[in-house]
């Protein structure tokens, strides 16, 4: 079957934790929502902003924008319980942060198929490391489900000890 189209112009960054947000996120012009269970969530606050993001998914309301869930990585303690609410989720895809591995996503996208992710489920990975972004051309190809690389420039940036250009930071 040939891949749906889904324009990408604006994709917007909501904490998961932040119920406001995601009832605002309804009324937005955004093509996309990114709905962070890692860094934008607090460690003492990652298991309530799942349950936020499952009841505000499970309320719908947010037309035909794609919604991305971006989980915590599998060895945290928050890992696994979120790659179990991402594959029930009516979402579009899972985005895996700070992926320097092929491995790590040929990982994540096993569990999440183990746990009963539809086929439709898309996979994306952020490369926020020097090591993903010289890892990229194997992490790009390690699974079918793959459907776009994220750069995050913030974490790379502070990786590379580099300075943030003010007039585009």
């Amino acid at each position: 079957m040939p891949a749906v189209f889904r324009p990408r112009r604006s994709l917007l960054f909501m904490p998961g934790s932040n119920p406001r947000a995601l009832e605002k996120a309804r009324s937005l012009p955004a093509d996309g929502l990114i709905i962070d269970l890692e860094d934008a969530v607090a460690a003492g606050a990652k298991e309530e902003a799942r349950a936020i993001v499952t009841a505000a998914l499970a309320a719908g309301g947010y037309g035909g924008r794609e919604i991305v869930l971006r989980v915590n990585p599998l060895d945290t303690p928050w890992g696994h319980a979120d790659h179990a609410a991402a594959a029930t989720l009516p979402i579009d895809a899972v985005l895996l942060p700070k992926v320097e591995s092929a491995e790590r996503v040929r990982v994540s996208v096993s569990l999440l198929e183990a746990l009963g992710a539809p086929e439709r489920l898309d996979v994306w990975c952020m490369i926020e490391t020097p090591l993903g972004i010289l890892q990229a051309r194997e992490i790009a190809a390690a699974s079918p489900r793959l459907a776009v690389l994220v750069l995050g420039t913030s974490d790379l940036t502070k990786d590379l000890h580099a300075v943030a250009n003010p007039r585009t930071a």
